[in-house]
């Protein structure tokens, strides 16, 4: 990525941190196509959630995807939840698991929970008390 690339990844984020979506999507937009993961990631964000453009779920889930495949732990998370809600993709419980997992795996408390609430619900997926507890662990509840 050039010096001018980085620049204008930061402040996209930072447009994005702040509320001014029009402008971080200008920003950000470039670079997502350009493969920058940080960019997808809040440009899927924006697009799913009509922030600064009109809501475009096909480009929001291939997006969240691409920056997923690439191992942004966010991104799995909220490719995960896409999944889990139906929410851009069809709702699909075991894609869910696949992809909190991923997001978890790396650390993530959130996907670390919403497992363990997925496995001790057994709604998605096929209930496993075991599974609950250890995802509850691993995100520091006993």
């Amino acid at each position: 990525m050039s010096a001018a690339d980085d620049m204008d990844c930061t402040s996209g984020i930072a447009a994005f941190e702040a509320k001014q979506f029009a402008r971080a999507m200008q920003l950000l937009s470039p670079l997502a196509e350009g493969g920058n993961v940080e960019a997808m990631y809040r440009c899927a964000i924006m697009h799913q959630n009509g922030l600064g453009v009109t809501v475009h779920r096909e480009t929001a889930a291939r997006m969240m995807r691409a920056a997923a495949e690439q191992g942004h732990a966010l991104a799995q998370h909220g490719l995960g939840f896409m999944y889990m809600e139906g929410d851009c993709v069809e709702q699909d419980g075991a894609q869910a698991v696949h992809w909190f997992t991923k997001a978890a795996e790396q650390g993530l408390a959130g996907s670390q929970t919403t497992l363990a609430m997925l496995y001790e619900e057994g709604t998605l997926v096929e209930a496993d008390p075991e599974k609950a507890s250890h995802w509850m662990k691993k995100a520091g509840f006993s």
